[in-house]
């Protein structure tokens, strides 16, 4: 038995955002479909530890490496030292016999997948002449946005706002040559000044508390918030989840480990009503998401095993027809 094992570099090398975004478009209809097992993550929180440890779990029928794993640690500190805060592998194994067929860098994979995901409830969900892209954060999912939203849709502009000014900056002078021909690429000076009149709306951020605003928004904007994933973060603020049509991932991820969800539910202002359905329904019944140009819209991401599944199934064959990565023997 040989076992394909693909650093983070070799993932980036073959899994390209649109095509990632092809591959989440179709596991989020199987998983619609029924066509996919998947239990809620189990997360480990050591009460003396930095940071966590997610198991994810996903098989999907009709597949050759139709089992996967993703170990991954999450570690909020880590940007500050020059690592991601995502740390992990994720294993593909075969249908038919169980054995083991790669091993791939979780971070790479989650990098891609999260941010073709969001190109994806973006399609569905976006106004279509929205071409104004406002990106809170500046670490690795910012960057991975720009590319997975720059490379599915044409967009007039792209603003990005950091935790200081600073730090737009830096962000905006390093990816100036990575924006198509014909965007523009702005530092904004605050949250506020990147999001007033831009029609779409990513938080990729490590905020326990709202960066977000109810009053700072454009009738008819969509967000698409990745940033908390635990019950006690958030990125955006009651008001802006009470007010907005709620779409997600999974919505029993959602009530149980979104903050913003739970946190505005906590508060009284919404509940499990509120959620208006999963991206993987819409995609499935070729339904749109918003029922009008002015329409608040939120696409909760927490990310689904599944996504990881499909993305490394994309990078795995991908890697293996073009001979990227190494093959050891595992026997």
């Amino acid at each position: 038995m040989r076992l394909l094992v693909l650093s983070a570099s070799a993932v980036r090398s073959v899994l390209g955002y649109p095509e990632c975004a092809t591959a989440m478009r179709t596991a989020l209809i199987a998983r619609a479909r029924g066509e996919v097992f998947q239990p809620l993550r189990t997360v480990l929180r050591p009460p003396a530890a930095v940071g966590f440890m997610g198991l994810m779990p996903a098989y999907q029928q009709d597949q050759e490496a139709g089992y996967g794993l993703k170990a991954i640690c999450v570690t909020p500190g880590n940007p500050a030292i020059g690592l991601d805060t995502h740390q992990g592998v994720v294993m593909l194994s075969s249908s038919a016999t169980g054995e083991p067929l790669a091993v791939l860098n979780a971070s790479a994979v989650t990098e891609i997948r999260t941010a073709a995901v969001s190109a994806v409830a973006t399609s569905v969900l976006a106004n279509d002449d929205a071409d104004v892209l406002a990106i809170i954060g500046t670490g690795v999912q910012a960057i991975a946005h720009l590319h997975a939203i720059g490379s599915t849709r044409s967009l007039a502009e792209i603003r990005v706002a950091g935790s200081t000014p600073e730090k737009a900056a830096k962000f905006a002078a390093e990816m100036a040559a990575s924006v198509a021909e014909g965007t523009r690429l702005v530092a904004a000076a605050s949250v506020r000044e990147a999001v007033e009149g831009a029609g779409i709306v990513v938080t990729a951020t490590n905020a326990v508390e709202p960066v977000i605003r109810r009053e700072w928004l454009t009738p008819g904007v969509h967000i698409n918030a990745v940033g908390a994933c635990l019950p006690h973060q958030r990125e955006l603020d009651t008001a802006t989840v009470a007010d907005a049509a709620l779409f997600c991932d999974s919505r029993e991820s959602v009530l149980a480990e979104a903050g913003d969800y739970v946190l505005a539910a906590a508060e009284g202002a919404i509940g499990p009503g509120h959620i208006q359905a999963e991206v993987g329904d819409l995609l499935a019944a070729g339904q749109p998401g918003r029922t009008g140009e002015r329409e608040l819209t939120v696409f909760e991401s927490l990310g689904l095993a599944v996504e990881d599944l499909a993305a490394a199934g994309v990078a795995y064959r991908t890697a293996a027809e073009r001979g990227a990565g190494t093959w050891v023997d595992f026997d």
